[in-house]
């Protein structure tokens, strides 16, 4: 007697189909699975057996078969228990053999038959769609795979809820998709004394996914603004919440019954391997900068990151992606991510200190910043210097305009992009625009041409730094509510260019 199944294999955020097939025969009493098993599913035999034990059914004196196909493919992970266990089922006709090959199951079986929630029943939920098949996992994994909507996701706490659904006995009902709604955070820009002009970068970064640089001595700041970027970001959309929870769903992030609308908000510590920030290790897993695509990837004592690490990051910066490399493949993840990075001006941090002077200034602080390469620091769009705060402007009053007012405005700013990219594959914001289009968005007026371009002559910007100036530029207007980019538009957005710059 043979029957089927489907489940998943994964490949980077794609859910490649995987037939399992058991076949039982005459023959010595054995249960064998081929089709490149790894240990976890290899060891899916004995979790099986007692499950089946634990629910009084005894397996046959025959021979069981299970092949996973194709066989060429490797299969890691737990969640191919409940796949082989409803093949297998139907295979002694336990289960019917049609409504066995219907489905794409994943899961965990414990000893008692329990199921254990497992990662990647988002992508699975998408694989299942597309071949027309229903999706069954465990009920604590259902709630973020329903949220997809093309298929029927039913949950299962046990095996034997799985019998009783498809014998008819207790027919399981569809799951619902589930959303994460976090409390509103508490840190308010409002909380920030002083530092109007980073507020204002972090406004325009915020509402065009530009790259921030934030240079100065240590407590001016620098973390206690960054921290507050998450706050004034727009919620993000159904198709960003979807390309962003897979990625989440394949690193087991998603443990809160359902998908969050929130953007993410990573921050590596400077110790982090290459594994670690752009992706790979055992399973070519996705790395920092993947798990913060659609949202914000802060990098703190940005120089003492490995120079390797950091030289990395460029063509994904560039391109949206990062292509993990192996000898049997090649798996990409998306990663359109805002990069902030934090830096102190020296190894010490006080070079700009008159009070704290240090003797080897400023070669002190050349040679600390070398370690950020010419190229990396070309692809920040935006570069501020963030002075040290007196102690005595700690007892002022708050000033400055909260969290809520500032998010409002880059919310319009976000809605006016979303309208003119509208259409365009892969384009979103102001900082993706390129060639023909960028020329088209953000031509400035005369005045604003004429300052660009005698900048441009006198500081040697790049091919790559004029048109950074001209997205920042378009963002910038976007946010003054300005169809047509003018002067004061291209003037904000070269201060924040040269604001580093050995020129000026």
């Amino acid at each position: 007697m043979v029957a089927s199944t489907y489940t998943v294999a994964f490949e980077g955020i794609e859910a490649r189909m995987v037939e399992v097939q058991c076949a039982t025969m005459a023959g010595l009493p054995s249960f064998s699975i081929v089709g490149l098993p790894d240990k976890a599913v290899s060891e899916a035999r004995e979790r099986i057996r007692a499950a089946l034990e634990a629910m009084s059914i005894a397996l046959p004196s025959c021979k069981i078969t299970v092949n996973m196909s194709p066989a060429d493919m490797p299969k890691e992970g737990s969640h191919f228990d409940l796949p082989i266990a409803l093949a297998l089922l139907a295979a002694l006709e336990i289960v019917p053999k049609d409504k066995a090959l219907e489905t794409v199951a994943l899961g965990e079986l414990s000893l008692d038959g329990t199921l254990v929630p497992v990662i990647g029943t988002l992508p699975a939920a998408l694989a299942a769609a597309e071949e027309d098949r229903v999706l069954l996992c465990p009920t604590a994994s259902a709630a973020e795979a329903a949220w997809v909507g093309a298929t029927p996701v039913f949950g299962a706490k046990t095996l034997l809820d799985v019998i009783r659904h498809y014998t008819g006995k207790a027919v399981l009902p569809p799951a619902l998709p589930g959303e994460v709604s976090h409390a509103p955070t508490a840190r308010d820009l409002r909380d920030v004394k002083g530092q109007e002009r980073a507020k204002r970068a972090l406004e325009i970064a915020a509402a065009g996914r530009h790259h921030l640089f934030l240079l100065g001595p240590p407590g001016s700041g620098k973390s206690m603004l960054s921290a507050r970027i998450p706050g004034i970001l727009p919620p993000l959309t159904a198709a960003e919440a979807l390309e962003t929870s897979m990625i989440h769903s394949l690193s087991g992030l998603l443990d809160e019954g359902g998908i969050s609308r929130t953007r993410p908000f990573r921050e590596p510590h400077h110790t982090a391997s290459m594994p670690a920030i752009v992706g790979g290790g055992k399973g070519a897993k996705p790395g920092e900068i993947s798990l913060a695509h659609n949202g914000v990837l802060f990098m703190d004592e940005f120089p003492e990151f490995n120079r390797q690490v950091l030289e990395t990051l460029r063509q994904p910066i560039e391109t949206g992606e990062v292509v993990v490399a192996r000898a049997n493949a090649h798996i990409r993840y998306p990663c359109r991510f805002m990069l902030v990075a934090a830096a102190n001006p020296c190894k010490c941090g006080f070079m700009s200190d008159p009070a704290r002077a240090c003797s080897r200034a400023p070669a002190c602080g050349a040679d600390y910043l070398a370690r950020i390469s010419g190229p990396l620091m070309d692809r920040f769009d935006l570069r501020v210097e963030v002075p040290p705060v007196s102690f005595t402007d700690l007892d002022l009053p708050a000033t400055g305009e909260s969290s809520a007012s500032v998010a409002a405005r880059v919310q319009s700013a976000r809605n006016l992009q979303t309208q003119r990219y509208q259409g365009i594959d892969g384009l979103r914001t102001n900082a993706e625009a390129e060639g023909a289009i960028l020329e088209e968005v953000a031509t400035p007026d005369a005045e604003g041409r004429d300052l660009l371009t005698r900048v441009a002559e006198k500081f040697g910007l790049t091919a790559r730094g004029y048109h950074r100036v001209l997205r920042v530029a378009r963002t910038i207007a976007d946010l003054d509510g300005s169809s047509s980019v003018r002067h004061p538009h291209i003037a904000e957005a070269v201060s924040y260019r040269l604001a580093l710059s050995k020129e000026v």
